[in-house]
């Protein structure tokens, strides 16, 4: 294995990446797949899995790392009429699906139920696969997803009652808990989200999250960093180290080895966050959301075939989402 970016690990982890390496390999091949979500752009490519908000850029719940700024680059929808019209608008111009997301009321619920039949018009018109950031939810509204149509949905996790109340403003972590068992009874595909430093840039509750989300078998995991708004109370702390985001990924591919694992699209844009790219990989990751051309260059040295889809990492790799998106190392 390649050791460049292991040197900024400390030495007592490098056995730990190296394990989680070979596991990854001996559950998931030497497959790696690159992914370029929404509607960003990779020079002259575009992702073609754009995000739509239900909300607009409204949102009630407010959390302290986001306070609603994540909706603005969405796509607004606020209507089940403008959803269908949009939705249609997309698939002719080429996307492969959407990811549905919104703000949440003070419960942390997104008003799904309002949208059903558009949803269910959206599948049945394109056949796009549909994502929805599932908000924090019960039963029967999980139901009524998997019953219109939905494909999956991702949900962030988090592992302690502080986090849960003070930066996501919820009841309690019971929320999160409830939320995540009315998923999968639904039968929806589930993937959780760990936003790993959401306590100010401190890793507090993340390893607990993991030991959450292993209990409940989820279809794959994503791991990503959080990422300083200005506009936020976070603005200007400091994300956690590479080498923890590698450890939090190690960690996770050795509790559940079966599980595709994916560093997520939000994550510095920086040298932190390319060494963070780097030693994902090492540690067992199977999938990544955005890239460099060295990352995607450590990865062939390494042994593995890098794939290229343009939708959300949480999508699983299919021939004919990439068929329009050719891409050459």
């Amino acid at each position: 294995m390649r050791k460049d970016g292991l040197q900024k690990v400390p030495r007592s982890d490098r056995d730990l990446f190296g394990e989680a390496f070979k596991v990854a390999r001996e559950h998931h091949g030497d497959e790696m797949t690159f992914y370029l979500p929404g509607m960003i752009r990779y020079g002259n490519l575009r992702g073609l899995y754009p995000a739509l908000s239900l909300t607009g850029d409204r949102c009630e719940l407010l959390c302290e790392h986001c306070k609603g700024l994540l909706l603005k680059p969405m796509i607004s929808v606020t209507d089940p009429e403008a959803l269908v019209t949009k939705c249609r608008n997309l698939a002719r111009t080429g996307r492969v699906g959407v990811l549905l997301s919104g703000g949440s009321d003070r419960k942390g619920r997104i008003p799904w139920e309002r949208f059903y039949d558009a949803i269910s018009a959206v599948k049945s018109e394109t056949g796009f696969f549909i994502s929805v950031h599932s908000g924090f939810l019960d039963l029967a509204t999980a139901r009524g997803l998997k019953q219109a149509g939905v494909d999956q949905a991702l949900i962030d996790v988090m592992g302690d009652e502080e986090t849960a109340r003070d930066i996501y403003h919820l009841d309690g972590l019971h929320t999160v808990i409830d939320s995540l068992e009315s998923l999968v009874i639904s039968g929806l595909e589930v993937v959780p989200h760990i936003v790993a430093g959401l306590m100010y840039g401190r890793m507090q509750g993340e390893y607990e999250a993991l030991r959450t989300i292993d209990r409940f078998q989820p279809a794959s995991l994503v791991i990503v960093v959080l990422t300083p708004l200005k506009g936020t109370p976070m603005s200007a702390v400091s994300p956690p180290s590479p080498a923890e985001i590698g450890n939090l990924i190690a960690r996770a591919r050795l509790m559940m080895p079966f599980v595709p694992i994916s560093l997520g699209c939000e994550r510095p844009r920086t040298g932190e966050g390319q060494l963070m790219e780097e030693l994902a990989i090492q540690a067992g990751a199977t999938r990544m959301a955005l890239w460099s051309s060295r990352t995607v260059d450590l990865a062939i040295s390494l042994g593995l075939r890098p794939h290229f889809q343009p939708t959300c990492c949480s999508v699983p790799y299919r021939e004919e989402f990439s068929a329009q998106f050719r891409i050459s190392f």
